[in-house]
């Protein structure tokens, strides 16, 4: 199982920058289609899209990456275990 949180984790870190340039790029590209009376809340709606999964993406790659340094090997059974 170890093993698969591992691969897991190096997925979750190539996504979260893949997901990011995704998404740029669809804002880019529907920006510049969006004709001129459109283009400001097109923008408006793109930065607002941008700054919410932005955060979220910066969870996936540290979640990988405590993933990869095995801190999820032995989760607690208990809350005496919580050090």
């Amino acid at each position: 199982m170890n093993a698969v949180k591992k691969s897991l984790g190096y997925v979750w870190m190539l996504m979260a920058p893949a997901l990011i340039c995704f998404l740029v790029y669809q804002a880019v590209e529907k920006i510049s289609a969006a004709s001129e009376i459109q283009r400001s809340n097109v923008a408006l709606q793109w930065v607002i899209i941008l700054l919410v999964f932005t955060p979220i993406c910066v969870g996936f790659f540290i979640f990988g990456k405590y993933a990869i340094s095995n801190e999820y090997a032995h989760l607690p059974e208990s809350s005496t275990e919580i050090e």
